[in-house]
């Protein structure tokens, strides 16, 4: 009987099913490796919108390396958050199209964009070993500089950056490889957004 091959893992299913309608998430990917990181983003975004979320409540940023992560990840949170913030101001106080100029032209926003702040983000990279140090002084702070956004934000930031070997290892964890095809990580990341988000806005009410 073949052994099973122990990288090729998946997102066992939760007993609980997650529904992130009205819910708006991140994605910031970098653009390196850009033939692993596009499916990955893809296999994100099916997956949160399988679960209910709106593809208008998936944002999506990119940053040039995964080093850039973790400062575009805080930023874009707090970005949502006074986003937020604003709009809620505008419901409450005067309109902002009131105070446009008649000669604005306006338009209905669609009703399923959410502009409250990030339930979740995202971070996709992938680092591939070369024959220096720089794979192993990117993805150690990277790592520590995305724990520390969700720590200090409060808001999931999910782990999405691949630290493979080879090429082909990359490739096959994209669900793409060329040996093996693989499993696509991105569809477990997109899943463990939406779970964490709901949890999380869960947890903020003092629910368990």
């Amino acid at each position: 009987m073949a052994a099973i091959d122990p990288t090729v893992k998946g997102l066992k299913p939760s007993t609980e099913q997650y529904n992130g309608a009205g819910e708006r998430f991140l994605i910031v990917h970098a653009r390196w490796n850009d033939q692993v990181i596009t499916p990955l983003v893809q296999g994100a975004v099916d997956t949160m919108i399988k679960m209910g979320v709106s593809r208008d409540n998936i944002v999506i940023e990119t940053v040039p390396g995964s080093y850039e992560l973790p400062m575009a990840c805080s930023r874009l949170i707090a970005a949502s958050q006074i986003q937020a913030s604003a709009t809620a101001s505008d419901l409450m106080g005067a309109s902002t199209l009131l105070d446009a100029p008649a000669s604005a032209p306006t338009s209905a926003p669609s009703s399923s964009v959410s502009k409250g702040p990030f339930a979740a983000a995202i971070a996709v990279g992938v680092l591939i070993k070369g024959s220096t140090q720089h794979f192993e002084y990117i993805s150690d702070a990277v790592t520590h500089g995305l724990m520390r956004v969700q720590l200090d934000t409060g808001v999931p930031v999910v782990y999405g950056v691949l630290n493979c070997n080879t090429d082909e290892q990359a490739l096959q964890r994209a669900g793409v490889g060329k040996e093996t095809k693989g499993h696509n990580h991105g569809e477990d990341w997109g899943a463990a957004a939406v779970e964490l988000g709901v949890k999380t806005k869960r947890w903020a009410t003092g629910a368990i």
